[in-house]
């Protein structure tokens, strides 16, 4: 965002001071009042409907509706017991993992470290693949017949809390660096100007200036990153041994015993953590103040040696992790039968799994979907929430973080019921891959919400003002001013929903039939069976599909003459 100055002045300069201005603000309220009311039936319609089928069929008893099954669980130690591994779990792997994503994220845009774009795109290859790839990968190295254990004759334990913790925080750490990224991204360089002069070291400068101004950040970054390792069950289901979570319990209820209202149950007392963490971030972020204003200038990156030295040894390490975590996962679907035959072989590669490779051709079309109708929806809802503000403006930031405290079961779930049902007029969208594209975006509203709010509150509303005094209505600010100004962010807010629609699994498990499975799927089909090496093969090809894309989008804006834009920041 270093051209803001440019781009801002020559938008301006667009702007015309004539009578159509004024007559379009007349109808401005409607408006107003129009993006607002499409986004509130959009959430009401996609996420709260089914949400209320889940809740329904939880209250629902053999004697009638009432708390029956509430009761039945919570007298029951087991749901104590998931409720205290779920919380101790998903704390661990919050604290650690935006501990470690803020470092990741400053020595990115606030140090001169070389290989930037190689060492970011590192980091995000936890979102190239099902979220089961963690533990997959950890238990390839340090499970009883992991590559380290037999080659150094180590006996680390992996299985249970520690590994469900680790492979949720290797999990969860791209989203928290999305967010942190953008935090970090933009800064007014008077302040840090100003605090040199008067003496302050580059640590106080830190703490009394660049922590303060990204605290929002911080704790967007906790509650997602909290939120999505509460509900994850693929990595419990692979590493966690006989430490079980909420989560897991959910998939049992569901999937192993086809108790839909137990499962329910257990859905809906997710939802609570995730009240309890969006009051505390609305608490820190209250006074959240613009980083950008009209005066403002961008923050130059200096080379200093000591810091780039030390921050690029730190990146360099995390590097290593999610390299070898993701890397013997590809290796192992080279390998004839893991560990006791390691000859290479493209054997896995042919897959026999239902409809062979078509699952793979489903997920792209079904990410391309996502990631069209996922911008146009998310960054309209952070629009008329930061923007507009309105009335609505509460209820609809809960609704709009509400998804990422929803396990992708219990979800999917409501879909089925909300949507597999003749007398709705939506029934015709059942079975298609349009119905499982918008499970995706509201199932990963939240974190693309949240990206592009942060984008959104880093813009002062100075800009607005001077727009309408030269003329112009809400909806030209919007597209003149607005969106050139955070297009950036939502282009990288595209390329996220594609990666998440590739991979995700336990949203669209529900939803899929022969015609419409996906390749998510097709993996943990492949790891029911036992065949992790096909497993594996199969996760490799989504990768490369994955980076294909983000790699075919550059080249693109490359030859489109456009430079300097991060896809993912």
């Amino acid at each position: 965002m270093r051209w803001w100055p440019l781009a801002l002045s020559v938008q301006a300069a667009r702007l015309d001071n004539t009578g159509g201005g004024s007559r379009s603000r007349d109808f401005e309220p409607l408006i107003r009042w129009t993006l607002t009311l499409t986004v509130a039936v959009l959430l009401l319609v996609f996420l709260v409907y089914p949400l209320a089928n889940i809740l329904a069929r939880s209250l629902q008893t053999p004697a009638g509706l009432g708390l029956a099954n509430y009761l039945d669980t919570f007298r029951t130690t087991r749901f104590w017991e998931l409720v205290r591994n779920s919380l101790l779990m998903a704390s661990a792997s919050t604290l650690f993992g935006v501990t470690l994503a803020y470092g990741y994220a400053y020595a990115l845009q606030r140090t001169a470290i070389p290989f930037k774009p190689l060492l970011r795109l590192i980091a995000l290859m936890p979102l190239f693949a099902p979220s089961l790839v963690q533990g997959q990968g950890l238990l390839f190295l340090l499970g009883r017949n992991g590559l380290l254990n037999r080659q150094f004759g180590l006996e680390i334990e992996i299985y249970g809390y520690w590994g469900v913790a680790i492979a949720n925080l290797l999990y969860a750490f791209p989203y928290a660096l999305l967010i942190l990224s953008a935090a970090l991204a933009v800064a007014d360089t008077r302040l840090y100007e100003s605090a040199e002069m008067l003496g302050a070291s580059p640590w106080r400068a830190f703490r009394t200036i660049t922590l303060p101004s990204t605290r929002y950040g911080i704790a967007a970054a906790c509650f997602v990153v909290f939120t999505l390792v509460m509900t994850d069950f693929g990595n419990p289901m692979v590493i966690g041994g006989d430490f079980n979570v909420l989560a897991t319990e959910v998939y049992n209820q569901v999937i192993g015993q086809a108790r839909f209202d137990l499962g329910a149950v257990i859905g809906m007392v997710l939802l609570i953590p995730a009240a309890i963490a969006k009051l505390i971030e609305k608490r820190i972020t209250r006074r959240q103040f613009e980083l950008i204003g009209a005066h403002s200038r961008p923050l130059i990156i200096r080379r200093k040696p000591l810091r780039d030295l030390l921050f690029g040894l730190y990146t360099l390490l995390i590097a290593a992790v999610f390299l070898a975590v993701v890397g013997i996962v590809i290796f192992a679907s080279f390998v004839r039968l893991w560990p006791y035959n390691m000859t290479l072989t493209l054997h896995h590669y042919n897959f026999d799994v239902q409809n062979g490779i078509a699952p793979l051709w489903n997920s792209i079309s079904v990410a391309l979907l996502t990631a069209a109708l996922g911008v146009c929806v998310t960054a309209l809802a952070a629009i008329v929430v930061h923007k507009l503000r309105n009335a609505l403006a509460g209820p609809l930031t809960f609704l709009s973080i509400l998804s990422s405290a929803v396990p992708g079961m219990v979800l999917g779930l409501g879909y089925i019921l909300a949507f597999n049902d003749p007398a709705n007029p939506l029934n015709a969208l059942y079975g298609t891959l349009l119905i499982i594209a918008l499970l995706n975006v509201y199932y990963m509203h939240a974190q693309a919400f949240l990206i592009s709010s942060t984008s959104l509150q880093q813009i002062s509303r100075t800009f607005d003002e001077a727009s309408t005094v030269l003329g112009a209505g809400l909806l030209r600010t919007l597209w003149r001013v607005t969106l050139p100004l955070i297009w950036p962010t939502l282009l990288g807010v595209a390329v996220f929903l594609f990666m998440r629609a590739m991979v995700t699994l336990s949203a669209v498990i529900f939803m899929v039939t022969p015609a419409t499975q996906v390749a998510a799927v097709s993996v943990l089909q492949l790891n029911d069976r036992g065949a992790v090496n096909q497993a594996a093969a199969f996760s490799a090809c989504i990768m490369a599909v994955v980076m294909g894309m983000l790699l075919l989008v550059k080249l693109v804006l490359r030859l489109a003459g456009v430079r300097g834009v991060a896809l993912i920041r």
